[in-house]
């Protein structure tokens, strides 16, 4: 039976905005982050589901209650949702880093299939995992509707993933804004991406990457 995964990235949190490296580290979220929540929950008002799952990170935390707001589901935790583990690079300023770690600087920008955290963990590690988790709760909640919480690179990892794709292709997989939700079907094990960043409940002045440049393809630098 086919199970409905609704992914959802975090909402905005310090670490989107002061532009530092926030992977494990528990950081708060921003006021729009709070307005985006308020959006989401009414977007997932009427959205019938099943259960929740969310990383245990305060931003993926307060994602998960507010998609939770009508629905007052029980929510899971799994450690495997979270994002990646930046070890060294954790706290340290985007544009610092191809400075401080000029060698893991330039896999991230260039070929991150291959990015290691100096510290932390591999993008392999973290590819891994977020399928080994969407799996698992796909098999645990089959024929159901499932929304997800996590996070900006695992959602991407996840992306190229249910696209069917080799982590290879990473660097040409899109990154999601906040809140947007990525809907995913999972059969036996095998995804099938059915739509991915619908941020189509943010406008201008909500959405976090209408405001930044960094993730275009034409950016000139990943570290702005």
């Amino acid at each position: 039976m086919v199970t409905t995964i609704y992914l959802v990235r975090h909402c905005e949190a310090r670490g989107n905005v002061d532009r530092e490296f926030h992977g494990h580290f528990d950081s708060d979220i921003t006021d729009n982050g709070r307005a985006q929540l308020k959006l989401l929950a009414e977007r997932f008002r009427d959205i019938p589901i099943d259960g929740i799952v969310s990383s245990p990170l305060r931003r993926a935390r307060l994602t998960a209650e507010a998609i939770n707001t009508y629905h007052h589901l029980p929510i899971a935790f799994d450690d495997r949702l979270m994002e990646l583990n930046g070890g060294l690079w954790e706290r340290h300023s985007w544009p610092d880093l191809p400075k401080l770690f000029p060698e893991s600087g330039e896999a991230w920008a260039k070929c991150p299939h291959l990015f290691e955290a100096p510290g932390g963990e591999t993008m392999q590690q973290v590819y891994d995992r977020m399928s080994e988790a969407l799996c698992d709760i796909a098999a645990a909640n089959e024929g159901k509707a499932i929304a997800v919480a996590s996070h900006g690179c695992a959602i991407r990892n996840a992306l190229c993933w249910a696209k069917s794709q080799d982590i290879i292709h990473l660097g040409d997989t899109p990154w999601c804004d906040n809140t947007a939700v990525t809907t995913i079907a999972i059969e036996d094990g095998v995804p099938t991406l059915l739509g991915f960043n619908d941020a189509s409940h943010l406008d201008s002045e909500t959405s976090t990457l209408e405001k930044q440049t960094w993730w275009r393809k034409d950016s000139p630098s990943a570290f702005e």
